[in-house]
């Protein structure tokens, strides 16, 4: 690695002490923040609401419909589903490409560690299509939302290495294009799937792994 390049193995690991039993218990505990920092990003992702369930159905935890239609390659919009943040993020060749560049810097690069991948995302993309990536986007470690940092190299203040992603701006926890954690960075896990399927090509159900009947 250049010497210019970011420093993920020189961070001091978080202490498994802090670690919740479960990890929707850590998500709930930041729902409030990371669905707040949406807004300081509104103006480049967009949030989409028109096509969701009522609040309360939502925070029931109701299944969320989201369009892909006008989603261009290389951008991402975020719905609401239970109450959080998720992320849609139309990845391109070069994007999907970058994924394999990562793995000798990961902490978990084939989503092993239980409860935060679906049998269905355990791939290098973690998704069901290689060029949409769908996660929960609430940072493993205390519930902050981190922000897009898709351009390659340092434009966006990163290491000249980089191949883009998330970076958390609470803590400085870093996560690929697959919401992959970095190793010894704050946050433990890699970022949440949650349960989707795709109604066709341009609708993605998000709350269920598969049409119900």
């Amino acid at each position: 690695m250049s010497q210019d390049s970011i420093q993920y193995d020189n961070q001091e690991p978080a202490s498994p002490a802090v670690l919740p039993s479960d990890p929707q218990r850590r998500m709930w505990l930041g729902t409030a923040c990371a669905v707040g920092g949406v807004a300081g990003v509104a103006t480049a992702v967009p949030f989409v609401a028109s096509m969701n369930p009522s609040d309360r159905a939502k925070a029931a935890g109701a299944p969320v419909e989201i369009s892909l239609n006008g989603i261009a390659p290389g951008t991402m919009i975020t719905a609401e589903w239970q109450g959080k943040p998720v992320w849609v993020i139309h990845r391109t060749q070069a994007m999907i490409d970058g994924l394999t560049k990562n793995d000798s810097h990961l902490a978990d690069p084939k989503s092993e560690r239980p409860d935060y991948t679906p049998d269905f995302a355990k791939n290098e993309g973690r998704s069901r299509k290689p060029e949409w990536f769908i996660c929960v986007g609430i940072c493993t470690h205390l519930g902050c939302s981190p922000s897009p940092r898709f351009a390659i190299g340092g434009s966006e203040g990163m290491g000249s290495d980089w191949e883009g992603g998330f970076l958390c701006p609470c803590h400085g926890s870093h996560f690929d294009l697959a919401g992959r954690v970095f190793k010894n960075q704050p946050a433990p896990d890699n970022l949440l799937i949650p349960p989707y399927y795709f109604v066709d090509d341009n609708t993605v159900m998000v709350g269920l792994e598969k049409a119900e009947g």
